[in-house]
């Protein structure tokens, strides 16, 4: 008995080592506690963390989509900006030459006008020329008339014969003039 009393109080001083009915016991719990987790819990989890799992993916897909969408809207809007900047660019072509026509045509307005009061300011010159030219003959004829009938001691008052002298006296007046202007 002493080798069985050593053996039962060895039995009960390892601690290590569990009795069969607890072993048992603690085996059924498990197995009941896993039985209810796989039937009960595992299929929650499971199905929430596929529900995880399709938002995750269709949040890409739908983000992949965006991302698309995106990048043709952008490419729609750089379109539409470098058309715009080229219709810009053609406006303002259009507008520098509509304007150096505007500049053209006003200058050659300009010189047209300026040509017509040159031509006017001439032909006013000349009337005025002629004018005084026909009034100076005048006076001088009267003059010179004057002159005349002071030293002949009589009276010119024949106007025909008045008139072929002074004529006659300006032309006279004038070829010298145009003589000594030639040979200068």
């Amino acid at each position: 008995m002493n080798a069985l009393y050593v053996a039962a109080a060895a039995e009960t001083q390892n601690p290590l080592v569990p009795h069969l009915d607890e072993l048992v016991i603690g085996l059924i719990a498990f197995l009941i506690v896993f039985g209810f987790l796989a039937k009960k819990l595992l299929p929650n989890i499971n199905k929430v963390l596929e529900e995880r799992r399709e938002a995750i993916e269709g949040g890409i897909e739908k983000a992949d989509a965006a991302k698309t969408e995106a990048e043709s809207v952008l490419e729609q809007y750089k379109a539409q900006l470098a058309e715009a900047r080229h219709e810009a660019a053609r406006l303002r072509q259009e507008a520098t030459e509509q304007g150096t026509a505007i500049i053209q045509e006003m200058r050659a307005e300009g010189q047209r006008q300026r040509e017509e009061i040159v031509a006017a300011g001439h032909a006013q010159i000349e009337a005025d020329r002629k004018s005084a030219a026909s009034a100076l003959r005048q006076d001088v004829g009267k003059l010179a008339t004057e002159l005349a009938g002071k030293l002949v001691g009589e009276s010119l008052e024949d106007h025909a014969r008045q008139s072929r002298t002074i004529d006659r006296f300006l032309d006279e007046l004038e070829d010298g003039a145009s003589k000594a202007e030639a040979t200068r």
